[in-house]
């Protein structure tokens, strides 16, 4: 009998539940129509479902508890055995119930917060029942990048500070005019004018050499790649260009006048005293020149190396340009100190980037050419420095 009516309420409960759910989606229709009217009866066959609701919950409350208290006697005088409770039916009850019928055998987690192992309802071994990555790999693959990431690595082309002759031929000279040293001579009034000295020009010889070489590309990677390849090797071609030009001229800068500095006044004395004041003083430093340039502060506490718009480089050394290239191409803990442009000729003949197809391999070539020379122009010009601390 129990059974029967513990059934029969359930049932109930569910259709009062479905009803209104059904009627507040009516009234929320009956509004956004701006259907007073028709929104108030709903609200009140809400509130009227409400209350049946409970009304049917308190009686299904009744009948369980009767049911779970050990038996109860029916009409014939026998009593009547309930039947033992899993764990989900304690938990449901409890649920139903909105926490106050509490069962022995369910496991309190704080207050009105029943403790529920997934295990004892839904039997799952996680190491045999569960999804794992190997398991999906037939329908899974793996995410693929195929636009490669430049590596962040600042070159400086030292080509452009430097003195640029466009040779015409392998070898040759260029005339320098040597600063002058002498002075005009006093006279007195109607004197005939006095000889002057005659300029002084110094022939600054240069022999131009060729750097060369070529990436053979097939043509089925130009045409399957995602990216367009002849491109990206051009890029790293020209970058070769840079490194070759920069190398030559490090060179050439390594063999000034060696000093060597171990601290900053050591470095103002080389820039006030040692070279002289008409030429235009930049720092190439190297890497790790550089780090010690960034660290140098005055008697106040200041940093002297500092940002500058008006520089090419954004940074200036009290108030030199800095350039900075890698320990590979300088050495530790070197520097160039001195006018660049003064010190250094670019005798610049032939650059080309050449592109052709080979019909005996199916492919292309990409072919890089450079002729140039580097060489010293003023032996004055500057100093190839060394820091030690």
């Amino acid at each position: 009998m129990f059974d029967e009516k513990i059934k029969e309420l359930k049932a109930a409960i569910a259709n009062i539940q479905s009803t209104i759910t059904t009627k507040t989606a009516e009234i929320k229709d009956a509004l956004e129509a701006d259907d007073l009217e028709t929104a108030k009866a709903l609200k009140a066959d809400v509130a009227t479902a409400k209350a049946n609701l409970v009304t049917a919950q308190e009686n299904l409350t009744m009948f369980e508890d009767a049911l779970t208290t050990g038996g109860a006697e029916n009409k014939g005088g026998q009593e009547v055995v309930t039947e033992t409770q899993t764990y989900r039916d304690s938990v449901n009850e409890f649920i139903r119930s909105k926490g106050k019928m509490v069962n022995e055998n369910l496991r309190i987690e704080g207050k009105d917060e029943v403790l529920l192992p997934m295990n004892e309802v839904t039997p799952v071994n996680p190491e045999t029942d569960g999804v794992k990555k190997a398991d999906v790999k037939p329908i899974s693959s793996e995410e693929i990048i195929y636009t490669p990431a430049r590596e962040v690595k600042t070159v400086v082309d030292l080509k452009q500070f430097a003195t640029i002759h466009h040779a015409k031929k392998a070898t040759g000279k260029y005339p320098v005019l040597q600063r002058a040293t002498d002075k005009l001579i006093s006279v007195q009034e109607l004197e005939k004018n006095p000889k002057l000295a005659k300029p002084q020009f110094k022939n600054v010889e240069w022999t131009v050499t060729t750097y060369r070489g070529a990436v053979p590309l097939s043509q089925e990677s130009i045409d399957d790649a995602d990216v367009d390849l002849v491109g990206l090797v051009s890029e790293t071609i020209g970058q070769m260009r840079v490194n070759t030009t920069n190398d030559a001229i490090a060179t050439v800068l390594k063999t000034f006048g060696a000093k060597t500095v171990q601290n900053l006044d050591e470095v103002k004395k080389l820039l006030n005293v040692d070279l002289d004041p008409a030429y235009n003083v930049a720092f190439i430093v190297s890497q790790s020149f550089y780090q010690i340039l960034d660290t140098l502060k005055d008697k106040n506490g200041r940093y002297l190396l500092q940002d500058s718009i008006t520089s090419a480089t954004g940074k200036v050394f009290l108030g030199r340009p800095v350039f900075v290239l890698s320990d590979d191409v300088l050495g530790e803990n070197k520097a160039f100190v001195g006018d660049f442009k003064r010190g250094v000729l670019f005798a610049d003949r032939k650059e080309l980037g050449l592109r052709w197809t080979d019909n005996e391999i199916y492919g292309q070539y990409l072919q890089a050419v450079l002729r140039f020379g580097v060489a010293k122009i003023d032996e004055q010009a500057g100093f190839f420095v060394t820091y030690t601390p």
